[in-house]
């Protein structure tokens, strides 16, 4: 499994060039970044370039379309999805994530039909340029209620949701922090098949009742009390090898300098590595 960063966490990082090098001094390999910006940038060929001289690869994309809201809103974005697919494609990309928020203002069986239809016609688009599309369940209680009606926060919900969708290419974004706060086993890790995840995402969690955690409130992987390494080695025994990234959420941005928190990153990494024999 690729170890992985996403800026998350990681505070004021000014450039993608500064994310990479940074990224590969400390021995990661793989970057979630926006691989449209990055060629636009640096043309195709040197944006390979610049990851290739540093020994990494684009481990997942954002999904750039609105699907929450409006129709208008949705289709406006839809041009850019395809930019930003040929542009992660050239990359050697194969992913693309979002999150779905398990509570929502919207009815919630009229906002299950809208978002499936809008995510069906994503992964359509993403498909044609061989990018899969993430879907990441999230789990701290309180979203459960942030929102008026309750959506979809758990693993089998997630699965239930993407079969209906119907497109080969959806998975999941399998995220630890989200495993956790749904009371999630090693044993429900070994039940998937490796090509039901996408993507990873690696954190911890603080010393709370699971009840009282919340999504802004996540910890570097080995500070807090988040069994990773059973995490990981549940994704290993199922014969995952892709990107495991750190996706660390805090109320307010770290102020410590990005090569720290990097740094930081790193021993985290490499305690929860090593707890896991991986």
């Amino acid at each position: 499994m690729l170890r992985g960063l996403t800026r998350a966490g990681l505070g004021q990082i000014e450039s993608d060039e500064q994310f990479i090098e940074l990224a590969a001094k400390y021995g990661f390999q793989a970057v979630d970044l926006d691989a449209l910006s990055l060629v636009e940038a640096h043309t195709v060929a040197g944006a390979r370039e610049l990851l290739e001289k540093n020994g990494l690869v684009v481990g997942s994309i954002g999904l750039p379309v609105e699907w929450r809201t409006t129709e208008e809103a949705f289709r406006e974005g839809l041009p850019k999805l395809a930019q930003a697919a040929e542009a992660a494609a050239a990359l050697g990309c194969t992913s693309c994530c979002t999150y779905v928020l398990p509570s929502t203002d919207f009815g919630a069986a009229h906002f299950m039909a809208l978002a499936t239809r809008r995510l069906r016609t994503c992964a359509q688009i993403l498909g044609a340029y061989g990018i899969r599309l993430g879907l990441e369940f999230v789990g701290p209680h309180h979203l459960r209620t942030r929102w008026q009606n309750p959506f979809i926060w758990t693993i089998d919900e997630t699965l239930d949701w993407i079969d209906a969708i119907g497109e080969p290419g959806v998975g999941l974004l399998f995220d630890s922090y989200h495993w956790y706060t749904n009371g999630g086993t090693v044993a429900d890790i070994e039940k998937l098949r490796v090509d039901q995840i996408v993507h990873v995402h690696i954190n911890d969690a603080p010393d709370v009742p699971v009840a009282d955690v919340l999504d802004n409130g996540r910890l570097y992987p080995g500070e807090g009390v988040i069994d990773l390494a059973g995490f990981l080695q549940g994704l290993h025994r199922i014969g995952y090898t892709g990107a495991v990234a750190q996706e660390i959420l805090t109320a307010t941005p770290p102020t410590d300098s990005p090569e720290s928190l990097v740094e930081r990153s790193k021993a985290g990494f490499d305690k929860v590595y090593a707890a896991a024999e991986i």
